[in-house]
């Protein structure tokens, strides 16, 4: 049999059959399970698309009830995990969350079942849990008492109250709500291919979840919406913005939040995220960082003909909703904890080892044997 061509970056390269996510870069389609991104994201809540994800089929009320009571039950740490986040202030969030969930491993009650009812068990579990980390982490690395979770409150209602010491209003709630909803799952991307290579070799869900963490900490992958946040803090006004977003362009240096490997039209999730940007700064009166925003936007649409992508408008988005930058790309593994383990349990129903293979590029076979005197 022919050997498949090379591809640097895996670029286009089929790996895997799923029936979780569907993408089409050239139409900007996104859909779950075939359900598009705009009907989820004006439709949808968190835990229903949770649900689906997990399921392969969106709850009925019954369902979506005793979704939302697990998922409540579940939002506690032990204490060795709050000890943890206690005791390192001063560390990145993502190390601290990529260490916290092996830790959680050791204490989960189904740690060693890996039938396919307490892999789900988990994966419920871990949703809660990573929410309560970084919200946790948060108010121990400044002082703060943990907040105990809101049992009544939505997944999203209650992380930004752990977060902040407030319920947010209908307005944050949704916000947060539709990010997370428009995170939850995008294929097979770096992320999610390194859980589902981890969970290939039978090894367990927090296993595929930290190894999912780790290559999301990736400057390449996630944290874009901390750079773009970044950059957008430098300017005073949009003037400003213009001006110095216009040099970087005449000086071929990147913008972050625009472009992306998939999509060639404007990536989907952005349509919404711009909204909700927009909506927020309506609500608290500061349209500056949308203003901002949408001036770098047609300015980059322009100049370099790139569309904005999802990090672009989640940056104004979490800042408004008052989240700490460096948690931005933390609060990335909060929405796609779903996506993980919803392709973590769909290999392991369907197991197939991955084992690629690499196109050699060194010295031929057959080099002779130098002994070690004779070497230079």
């Amino acid at each position: 049999m022919a050997e498949a061509a090379f591809k640097e970056g895996l670029e286009d390269v089929v790996a895997g059959e799923s029936s979780i996510c569907y993408i089409d870069g050239n139409k900007g389609v996104l859909s779950y399970r075939g359900y598009n991104i705009h009907t989820l994201a004006t439709h949808a809540t968190f835990e229903e698309t949770a649900y689906l994800l997990w399921y392969g089929s969106l709850p009925n009320r019954r369902q979506l009830a005793e979704l939302r009571a697990q998922m409540s039950a579940e939002r506690h740490l032990p204490d060795a995990v709050i000890g943890f986040l206690d005791s390192l202030p001063n560390a990145a969030p993502m190390d601290v969350l990529r260490t916290a969930v092996s830790m959680l491993s050791h204490f989960d009650p189904d740690a060693h079942d890996m039938s396919d009812a307490a892999n789900l068990r988990k994966a419920i579990r871990l949703t809660s849990q990573i929410a309560m980390l970084v919200a946790f982490f948060d108010r121990l690395r400044n002082g703060r008492r943990p907040l105990e979770a809101n049992p009544a409150a939505s997944h999203a209602a209650a992380f930004l109250e752990m977060l902040n010491g407030q319920a947010p209003g209908p307005n944050g709630e949704r916000a947060m709500d539709v990010a997370l909803v428009l995170h939850a799952d995008h294929e097979l991307n770096a992320s999610t291919f390194a859980a589902r290579v981890t969970a290939a070799t039978l090894s367990d869900v927090h296993s595929a979840v930290v190894s999912g963490i780790g290559t999301l900490k990736g400057p390449l992958h996630g944290g874009a919406n901390e750079a773009v946040m970044k950059l957008l803090l430098q300017f005073p006004d949009e003037q400003a913005a213009l001006e110095g977003v216009g040099q970087m362009l005449k000086d071929k240096k990147k913008i972050s939040g625009f472009g992306h490997r998939v999509y060639h039209t404007e990536d989907p999730r952005a349509t919404h995220l711009r909204q909700m940007s927009e909506a927020l700064g309506r609500e608290t009166g500061d349209l500056k960082w949308f203003r901002m925003s949408q001036a770098v936007e047609e300015l980059v649409k322009r100049e370099k003909g790139l569309n904005a992508n999802v990090d672009f408008y989640s940056a104004s988005t979490y800042y408004v909703l008052g989240i700490p930058i460096d948690l931005f790309t933390p609060i990335f593994a909060v929405s796609r904890i779903s996506g993980w383990t919803a392709h973590v349990l769909e290999q392991l129903r369907h197991n197939r080892l991955i084992r690629p293979r690499a196109e050699y590029m060194g010295p031929p076979d057959g080099q002779p044997w130098v002994a070690i005197e004779e070497r230079a």
